[in-house]
């Protein structure tokens, strides 16, 4: 398992650049072969995708940060942490723990130790190159664990949650970031192609979705009841709560570069996957110079919901 930061197609596409959605067997393209990605790509991809929903992940944090003791947070795990955006934030919100940054590229961690210094962060922010669920045990122990859209990317999703939940202190936290709603960015009919669009994709990407997870290693069937998983880990589940990101029309040039290159992973992504009208439009948003591209028009958006749901080791 990489990288929450990796998750593509659509919302199994880089969702927080930590995001999210493509370098291992876990999140992103999952073609298994991290060697045909074009990482200095990929790494843009990310950044873009954590300037965009940094705003979602701050909300998430303080709501966590609120779910414990002031000051009783010394050691933070950032399971699957891409480039560090969200550790760095952890960090921030966190003033008094060091916050770890674990994933699986090494290409990834480099890009957060980057940001930490940069951030003025490096005496707080580590990193530690880990494959999940092998790796979890050399962890060492946390008072706060957050794992963003990474489980459901690992085979065995309850024998991970309960390696996991093995590294709480007593009294710490477990922050699980799965589920939400599918992130929408045009509206039903924005005239080309049949209306509609998105939710082809959805459809598409939940295909897509269904053999990945197949195909992972050790892959067991589980109804994705995350508040029971988080019980059968011996954990006892707290809160669960799902957040905004509205960034409604006319956007920013930066969310339409982000909404470009959150696109253009996903069109590659599902090739094959989509009839050929429907490929067409995509290719017309796509398109710089096209007055239909989501680099011209004025009705795109960015609107996403994730949900968090927290559990305490007693």
């Amino acid at each position: 398992m990489n990288s929450h930061e990796h998750t593509t197609p659509a919302d199994h596409r880089p969702a927080d650049g930590h995001a999210q959605q493509s370098a291992h067997t876990g999140h992103g393209r999952h073609s298994g072969d991290t060697a045909h990605i074009d990482w200095e790509e990929f790494a843009a991809l990310l950044e873009r995708e954590a300037a965009l929903n940094l705003p979602l992940y701050g909300q998430v944090a303080h709501w966590v940060r609120e779910q414990l003791p002031g000051g009783a947070v010394r050691r933070v795990l950032d399971i699957g942490s891409g480039p560090g955006a969200v550790s760095c934030l952890l960090a921030e919100v966190f003033p008094q723990a060091e916050v770890v940054a674990v994933d699986a590229t090494p290409a990834l961690l480099e890009l957060a130790r980057a940001r930490a210094d940069r951030a003025g962060l490096a005496d707080r922010v580590a990193t530690r190159l880990a494959e999940l669920p092998h790796g979890i045990a050399e962890l060492g122990p946390a008072d706060l664990v957050w794992a963003s859209g990474s489980l459901h990317h690992v085979g065995d999703q309850r024998a991970a949650l309960a390696g996991l939940a093995g590294l709480l202190r007593p009294g710490g936290l477990l922050a699980l970031l799965e589920g939400g709603l599918p992130a929408r960015h045009l509206p039903r009919d924005f005239g080309i192609g049949r209306p509609g669009l998105e939710s082809r994709l959805e459809a598409a990407t939940a295909a897509w979705f269904a053999e990945m997870r197949a195909a992972l290693p050790g892959a067991r069937a589980e109804v994705e009841d995350w508040r029971a998983l988080l019980a059968a880990a011996g954990l006892t589940p707290t809160l669960t709560r799902s957040f905004l990101l509205d960034l409604p029309a006319p956007v920013t040039g930066t969310v339409r570069e982000g909404l470009v290159s959150g696109l253009s992973w996903q069109r590659r992504s599902l090739e094959g996957r989509l009839d050929a009208d429907d490929a067409a439009v995509l290719d017309r948003l796509l398109d710089p110079d096209d007055e239909e591209g989501l680099m011209r028009r004025p009705d795109c958006f960015m609107l996403a919901a994730r949900t968090v749901h927290t559990a305490r080791r007693g």
